[in-house]
């Protein structure tokens, strides 16, 4: 199964049609959707996502994400339990030079438990981290 990360910078594109890289973000999403491959978040990036939207945005951009995303069949969500947490507060403390914040740290534990390579995201910490990203 072809899974696909989305990050909070990834969401954030896809919803604001403003946002530099929307276009290069839904093409890299439909496209992976296309061949037949799943997308995979996490809690932690859906607080994220839901508060970004609402301050840039709206509160009426927030709900329409959510309602787009809560129930889509193509999306499976992930949640930071305990264990992953710990295993996050980890990766935080390990890389001192990095500017790696904690959920990004989560979103990391997530992705090489999971075996997905690969993130649609903004966000150049994923790179430093070691994996690929999108658009």
């Amino acid at each position: 199964m072809k899974r696909l990360f989305v990050d909070t910078g990834g969401w954030m594109s896809l919803a604001d049609r403003k946002d530099p890289l929307h276009s290069d973000c839904k093409r890299a999403r439909d496209r992976w959707l296309e061949e037949a491959g799943t997308l995979v978040t996490s809690d932690y990036i859906m607080d994220e996502t839901l508060t970004l939207i609402r301050m840039r945005l709206s509160i009426h951009a927030a709900e329409k994400w959510w309602n787009q995303t809560a129930e889509s069949p193509r999306l499976k969500w992930e949640w930071i339990d305990v264990e992953r947490a710990q295993k996050a507060r980890e990766w935080f403390f390990k890389w001192k030079d990095k500017a790696f914040s904690f959920t990004d740290c989560t979103s990391f534990v997530l992705m090489r438990e999971l075996h997905i390579k690969k993130a649609l995201t903004v966000d150049s910490h994923f790179a430093e981290a070691g994996f690929e990203i999108l658009p």
